[in-house]
């Protein structure tokens, strides 16, 4: 009898302070839903983690320190995705101008998933995003 190994509803990975953990945040995020088969918008899951991964680096991850990720699935089939880091300060939505070429990621957040926020922790915070199943008809690869 052959039995299928599923990696468990929670997985979290550890990322240094450098470039080439957004990448690789992105890449294991794609790895897991996989593994779920997770019926979720994973193309915008991932851009989500990218915004959040690279907002930890620049702004929450001190010197010496990096961030940790956290997927989570929920028995009705969405996920979650968390990035905590050390770092102080209550990340927000702002309006950039024009022609800045930054400060968009938390409002791409905000488009893309179901739901967003900030939570804290000791020391730093928890920055989430989550996002519900999507409906039959619209999962196409």
């Amino acid at each position: 009898m052959e039995t299928e190994t599923r990696l468990p509803a929670r997985c979290e990975r550890f990322y240094r302070r450098e470039r080439r953990s957004v990448p690789a945040a992105r890449d294991f995020t794609a790895a897991v839903l996989d593994d779920w088969d997770a019926r979720v918008p994973r193309d915008d899951v991932l851009l989500c983690v990218s915004e959040l991964a690279t907002n930890a680096l620049l702004h929450g991850v001190p010197p010496g320190r990096g961030f940790r990720l956290f997927v989570l699935r929920a028995d009705d089939g969405s996920v979650r995705v968390e990035v905590h880091d050390s770092g102080d300060g209550h990340p927000a939505t702002r309006a950039p101008g024009d022609e800045a070429e930054s400060g968009r990621g938390l409002l791409l957040v905000s488009a893309l998933a179901d739901d967003w926020g900030v939570g804290e922790r000791d020391p730093g915070k928890s920055v989430w995003c989550s996002f519900r199943p999507l409906p039959v008809h619209h999962l196409g690869r």
